[in-house]
């Protein structure tokens, strides 16, 4: 089709194509045979996730700092693979920054006040070397931010490293979409000609492909914080340095399609959060993956759902990118109109068991849990019993890690 770009592998050359293969597949193996490794450590530090509420959604203790695999996995594939510059070590050092807190907060639970202060801490690192939101495109029209740029940037990396955090919540969620998120930066990338920021995509990607298998349902190990806050980190400083360079008419809307599925249930929260006289940040059992589940689909389901979701969105951005924004509008439009669809037959029982989406045991099952959640408080003898699986969890002998590890 005329005046459509696209990728002309002749532009790459040979060794650029090998490293960039080689990069993605030594990130996936890095992150593979090093979850492992670190789910002993979690045993061994104390870094369990025990469902103590109804927010959580799995029953038994399951180690976390999976993130730690991620994140190891994709640093030392940058630092083998990726040519090093400024922008690339203040992105590596703020990411340091956010992993360590967020490994503290996974094991200690540090304070929303702190948390949010390292997050601004370690955005003005990479701000300082010129990653920044400059100006936008709307309808061929540049709007430039002048002196809002360094704060709008900064808003927009602590956000979203917030937004990826906050819909970790079902088993291979957050991880699952960042992976989706990242090849649709790879594709978009490619076809812009930002090859550098190409190949940190594929990084990226391979590194949460490599970890998935531990974190499919149901999970051996979370993502936790510290893996949900990397993966936000480093998606919001990639999308600054490739998808804001785009020059299609509607630049702004691309990011906010790509990475659509955690901002549009992080502003769902604060929104809800807001208008019901609570805290925006308070913790509650409204977003998205909650509402599917108590919906009746299970967690795979759930995840699933919310996987194509992040897909269309990831496609309808691509088809803006090569200026095809009639069928980017097409493909919105059917999927609202599916998922309208889809929303009045789950809400109505009997026609969710005709659909298949849910069978008639697995309506029950819903059932009961909803009224466990309707439950008294638990008592002392279960609340000592979950602090007793928790003192197992940390005193597992050596055979039970070689087990782990095997």
């Amino acid at each position: 089709m005329e005046g459509i770009p696209v990728i002309n592998l002749g532009d790459i050359a040979f060794s650029s194509l090998l490293n960039g293969v080689m990069a993605i597949v030594f990130a996936a193996l890095m992150a593979f045979v090093l979850t492992p490794i670190v789910r002993v450590m979690a045993h061994r530090i104390g870094g369990i996730d025990i469902p103590k509420d109804d927010r959580r959604m799995h029953k038994v203790p399951i180690p976390t700092l999976g993130g730690l695999a991620i994140f190891f996995a994709f640093v030392l594939t940058v630092i083998f693979f990726y040519d090093t510059s400024n922008t690339t070590i203040a992105m590596l050092i703020g990411s340091t920054i956010i992993v360590i807190m967020a490994t503290l907060d996974d094991v200690f639970k540090l304070r929303a006040v702190i948390r949010f202060i390292v997050q601004i801490g370690a955005a003005v690192i990479v701000v300082s070397q010129g990653i920044i939101i400059e100006r936008i495109n709307i309808f061929g029209q540049y709007i430039h931010f002048g002196y809002f740029a360094i704060p709008i940037t900064i808003i927009w990396i602590v956000g979203l490293t917030n937004a990826v955090n906050f819909i970790d919540g079902l088993d291979g969620l957050s991880c699952g979409l960042a992976s989706i998120s990242a090849i649709s930066l790879l594709v978009v990338t490619l076809i812009i000609g930002e090859y550098r920021v190409a190949l940190l995509v594929a990084i990226l990607a391979g590194s949460c492909l490599g970890f998935l298998p531990f974190n499919m349902s149901p999970a051996k190990i979370f993502a936790g914080d510290t893996g949900a806050m990397f993966l936000g980190f480093i998606l919001s400083i990639v999308s600054i340095q490739g998808v804001f360079k785009v020059h299609a008419v509607l630049t702004f809307i691309i990011p906010f399609l790509i990475l659509g599925v955690p901002i549009f249930d992080t502003l769902f929260a604060i929104f809800r959060r807001i208008l019901t006289g609570r805290h925006p940040f308070s913790a509650d059992r409204g977003h998205l993956h909650h509402r599917l589940v108590d919906m009746g689909f299970n967690h795979r389901q759930a995840v699933r759902i919310l996987y194509a979701v992040s897909s269309l969105l990831g496609i309808s951005s691509i088809m803006i990118v090569t200026h095809r924004i009639v069928y980017a509008l097409v493909i919105i439009s059917i999927s609202l109109g599916i998922s309208v669809l889809t929303w009045i037959i789950i809400r109505n029982e009997k026609w969710r068991v005709e659909s298949g989406l849910i069978s008639d045991n697995m309506l029950e099952e819903q059932k009961n849990a909803l009224n466990l959640i309707e439950a008294p408080e638990p008592t002392e003898a279960i609340e000592n019993a979950e602090l007793s699986l928790l003192n197992e969890a940390k005193t597992a002998n050596s055979e039970e890690n070689k087990q782990i590890v095997s």
